[in-house]
């Protein structure tokens, strides 16, 4: 990453979601949506003065103009209160005016304040770092925040979309003739120039075919192949279109290679677009070597209204808002509706069914559905069919609500229909991976493989998981999902009792999840896996609070993170917060594979909050899903004990001894991050009154 040797005051991140920091890198995001807005505005033209009149026109366009202005002063009294402390020459504010960074001032700007933004927008020298500032789209977690200022957004990111786009296609054209400039360039370098550039542009066919170049060069046929078929992919997803004859032909010429005699790897034989200037194979990579895996790709009908409508806002609006939430899961492809139709349209032409159009924009799924209307209420059908597996039904949910908001009727459908396939579609995946010959495993194999076993909590079947993610990474030590989840593995590890070195794991986890973060911070999963490591294993609840709240801004379908931002609250001793949260993981997920977690997270602020009935209530159920999860045992046994209910206390007791042998009072309170003296107090002594051991034997 291209960084100053200097460390600024604050460090502003602007692309994909919003992030403020500090230079001990703690988090300085205000806690408002509209304080958030205003210090973006600053952020993207720090140094220069913006009007308040300007900033009201974006953030409160519907507002009487004092009523705007007040509005302002609130958001700027947050700003002043976080960023003042800091340095006063910070945040510059005056009558008219307000700005990020004093210009005017001693001390250089640069030392003050640093935007990804403009740091991408200045940078003199043309380098793969400098693009790796550069994330999709622009402060998204702000969408919505109002009218005028979704306006503003869109135009920024636009802009500087188009601004990196060219400096990836400058920094490409100087790996593709390396003459020009002083730069060590191979076939590593152009891979990444291609790839840096398809990250910004995904229908770049310029960028797609020196990245199938770039693979032929160094002898892998099978990853040149592969581009080819991600540029089929986004080809039809982004813009609807296939390839060119050009890379068409390409493609061709590499499947069915002509070899040239003392062909050259490095220099001019890689530059421009004409082929046969080099023998592309020397080699066939073997499937071992390959480290790419094409997403599992999914497209969304606008459902089918059944009222003698064709269509209507529902139905599209629900598609649409599926697709959007669908986006957010890294590890799927997703196609829109309007994509959707236009295939089925053009196939239809030709007499041919939804299949055959569906397979023609090359999806693995496809989730369809009905909406129908009655009495004042609203019922939508939804369906998702595996193609793969002739058009089977593998997920079907039926939504009933009152038709009044129709946008809040949307969102919540959308929300919990992500919510519920993203679980259930990755054990799926995971068993289809099981299946597929182990020779033929790359990382993203390795990774779908380990998923089942994790969530069954059976020993052995637990261990080769973790073999599996730790094989994942050592053949791509750039896999983000598979550093989560294996970070996530030894969360599970220490939390089972299984661990041999509890201290070692611990550490191990951390180091896993801040690896995952840091390779993908717009990844939902790894900020929020990250967050409970940091409070469960690493006993810093407010930080994992912190990276819950991020999760849920980059994806508030993810039932996980509410979850485990539901424990965080928990640990700090905050039960009534956690208990509102654990009920909307439950309500977006009510038959998520981890459901038994869930419920255990549901009874810790239950059992604080002495409802000692209703923990059992829970506890009965969560180790009816899986009787294997020992944290379960814990809090059911802390309230039968304080409910003197002491046969089914040993009864409890012995079989969590036969999970845990070493558990005893002095383990749990050593173990147990809550936070609050009283609560931990309240948890040891149900499990004394339960006839717990006071400490290991």
């Amino acid at each position: 990453m291209a960084t100053s040797t200097v460390h600024p005051l604050v460090r502003v991140r602007l692309f994909s979601t919003m992030d403020v920091r500090g230079e001990s890198g703690k988090s300085l995001l205000p806690k408002g949506r509209k304080a958030r807005g205003v210090l973006a505005v600053l952020a993207l033209n720090v140094g220069r003065p913006v009007m308040r009149d300007e900033l009201t026109e974006l953030l409160w366009s519907s507002r009487e103009r004092e009523q705007a202005r007040a509005s302002l002063r609130q958001a700027v009294h947050e700003l002043v209160t976080l960023l003042g402390g800091i340095d006063p020459r910070l945040l510059v504010v005056d009558r008219t005016h307000l700005s990020l960074g004093n210009s005017c001032s001693s001390r250089p700007l640069h030392e003050m304040v640093w935007v990804d933004a403009r740091a991408l927008s200045r940078a003199g020298v043309v380098r793969r770092e400098v693009l790796e500032l550069f994330r999709p789209g622009l402060l998204e977690d702000l969408v919505g925040l109002d009218p005028a200022f979704d306006r503003w957004r869109a135009a920024q990111s636009e802009r500087l979309s188009g601004l990196a786009r060219g400096l990836a296609e400058k920094w490409l054209a100087i790996c593709q003739a390396p003459g020009q400039e002083k730069v060590d360039i191979g076939w590593e370098a152009l891979v990444g120039a291609a790839e840096a550039l398809i990250a910004i542009d995904q229908a770049h066919e310029g960028a797609w075919r020196a990245l199938i170049r770039a693979h032929a060069a160094r002898g892998d046929r099978a990853a040149a192949v592969s581009a080819f078929e991600r540029c089929a992919d986004a080809l039809a997803a982004v813009a609807q279109l296939t390839p060119s004859e050009e890379t068409a032909a390409l493609l061709s010429s590499i499947r069915n290679p002509t070899p040239i005699p003392n062909s050259s790897i490095g220099g001019h034989a890689l530059g421009g677009d004409a082929i046969g200037k080099f023998n592309p194979i020397e080699t066939v990579a073997s499937p071992g070597n390959q480290v790419g895996h094409r997403a599992v790709r999914i497209g969304v009908m606008p459902l089918r209204v059944l009222d003698d409508v064709e269509t209507d806002a529902l139905s599209l609006g629900l598609a649409e808002e599926i697709t959007y939430a669908l986006s957010r899961l890294s590890w799927l492809s997703c196609v829109p509706p309007s994509s959707m139709s236009a295939a089925l349209l053009k196939h239809s032409s030709v007499q041919t069914g939804g299949s055959s159009a569906w397979r023609s924009l090359h999806l693995d799924l496809v989730l369809e559905g009905t909406v129908q209307r009655g009495g004042g209420r609203v019922r939508v059908m939804t369906r998702l069919l595996d193609l793969g597996a002739g058009d089977e039904v593998i997920w079907a949910r039926r939504f009933d609500r009152l038709e009044t908001d129709l946008l809040t009727l949307q969102d919540e459908i959308a929300s919990e229909t992500v919510a519920q396939l993203d679980p259930e579609l990755l054990v799926r995946e995971g068993e289809k991976a099981r299946a597929r010959p182990p020779g033929d495993a790359h990382p993203s194999d390795l990774l779908l493989r380990a998923i089942p076993a994790i969530y069954r909590l059976e020993f052995d079947g637990f261990y080769d998981a973790g073999d599996m993610l730790a094989a994942a990474i050592a053949l791509d030590n750039g896999h983000a999902s598979a550093h989560a989840w294996y970070a996530y593995w030894h969360l599970l590890l220490v939390g089972q009792g299984w661990a041999e070195d509890a201290a070692a794991a611990t550490l191990r986890g951390g180091q896993l999840a801040e690896r995952a973060v840091t390779l993908d911070p717009t990844d939902a999963r790894a900020l929020t896996i990250a967050g409970h490591v940091r409070g469960f294993l690493q006993r810093q609840a407010l930080e994992a609070l912190e990276l819950h709240e991020r999760a849920l801004a980059v994806n508030p379908s993810l039932a996980l993170a509410w979850c485990f931002s539901s424990l965080s609250l928990s640990y700090l001793g905050r039960h009534e917060e956690a208990l509102k949260r654990i009920t909307r993981a439950k309500r977006l997920s009510p038959f998520d594979p981890h459901g038994f977690f869930f419920d255990m997270a549901a009874m810790m602020p239950n059992l604080m909050l002495q409802m000692h009935e209703r923990t059992i209530e829970i506890g009965n159920r969560a180790l009816a899903l899986n009787p294997g999860f020992s944290s379960t045992y814990k809090g059911h046994l802390s309230a039968l004990g304080h409910l003197g209910r002491r046969d089914e206390a040993d009864n409890l007791r012995e079989r969590l001894l036969m999970l845990e042998p070493k558990f005893s009072v002095q383990n749990a309170l050593v173990r147990s991050p809550l936070t609050q003296p009283h609560d931990l107090a309240h948890y040891a002594d149900g499990l004394r009154l339960a006839g717990l051991r006071e400490t290991t034997l």
